[in-house]
């Protein structure tokens, strides 16, 4: 299929920036009419044009002031999991200084960056067709001084960039390699010894990880260095938790370059059997919408950038951590 990856690019951006006159021009230049959209809670699925400009576009430009996209990952190229339609995928920041409540969760007047994961379908006619996005809107709380999760887990920070600032639009060549690492990662990362929480193939002589990764957590885990802070600061408790936890659910899994993406809506079905992040589990079956960015280098892969639907797994708990964090 022929389009223009740069253009939707330039699009997306644009729709932060344009005057409100010309909005609906602008999106009815990049998306279907019939566009769906389904974005982490509580904003959730929207169907068309309208619902995307009013529920989505319309609440951004007006609770962030002078509005700026700034990629540190986007990628394109065809779909495995599907039937070989493109996709794009991103990893941005949405930066300017929070000025109405976006949400339910009310501003605090300062520069914020909102980081996104976002997911784009691209139908025949060069235009998207459907979307997946999950606002981190927890680490959003976290900056405003509102985060309603203890911190007690990895480093709580705005995410780097990648270490070679090569992200956006990457050569293409060696993406299906690349994606295929991250297959054979994720394949093996499925099963671990419940004693040692470890899985087969991850660390060492030939391993996934090279020894010096980072992994960069949501909102709620936070960020961490080497497989050993990773185990520390994330996989530990949660799998202490989610003990049956079955990932890999994706509907989308793209390799461009040294970069691949993966995305389930929900990825993960588990049930909540331990004690995670203040909240204890009563065997309650529980679902997890999943964004995974990664870079690889020399058959490794080297950073790995990390988006969980956290608001609505807690929605499944019974807590609404909006409203929490809006009463703080």
């Amino acid at each position: 299929m022929d389009y223009d990856p740069k253009r939707l690019r330039s699009g997306l951006a644009d729709l932060l920036v344009c005057p409100a006159a010309t909005l609906d021009q602008k999106l009815a230049a990049l998306f279907s009419e019939s566009v769906v959209l389904d974005v982490a809670h509580p904003v959730n699925r929207l169907e068309g044009l309208s619902a995307v400009r009013d529920k989505y576009l319309v609440p951004l430009r007006a609770a962030i002031g002078g509005a700026q996209r700034r990629d540190d990952i986007f990628i394109n190229a065809d779909n495995r999991r599907g039937n070989g339609e493109p996709w794009l995928a991103a990893v941005t920041h949405i930066a300017g200084t929070f000025e109405a409540p976006l949400w339910g969760i009310p501003a605090n007047g300062r520069l914020i960056f909102l980081r996104v994961g976002e997911f784009w379908e691209v139908g025949p006619d060069g235009r998207i067709v459907s979307g997946k996005l999950i606002p981190d809107l927890i680490d959003l709380m976290r900056q405003c001084g509102r985060c309603p999760l203890p911190d007690t887990l990895g480093s709580q920070q705005i995410w780097p960039g990648p270490a070679t600032h090569d992200g956006v639009l990457p050569a293409k060549a060696n993406g299906e390699q690349t994606l295929d690492l991250v297959e054979g990662m994720l394949g093996d990362l499925t099963a671990y010894d419940p004693e040692t929480f470890q899985s087969a193939g991850q660390t060492g002589e030939g391993g996934y990880w090279a020894k010096d990764m980072f992994w960069y957590g949501p909102g709620g885990i936070g960020s961490t260095y080497t497989y050993p802070g990773f185990d520390r600061d994330h996989r530990i408790a949660f799998l202490s938790a989610f003990p049956d936890r079955l990932g890999g659910n994706h509907y989308a899994r793209i390799g461009s370059g040294n970069y691949a993406a993966v995305s389930g809506w929900p990825s993960m079905t588990m049930t909540f059997q331990g004690t995670y992040l203040g909240q204890t589990g009563n065997g309650e079956k529980l679902t997890l919408r999943v964004m995974d960015f990664y870079r690889c280098a020399e058959g490794q892969i080297a950073e790995n950038w990390v988006l969980l639907d956290y608001v609505d797994l807690f929605r499944q708990m019974g807590r609404d951590l909006i409203a929490e964090g809006a009463s703080l």
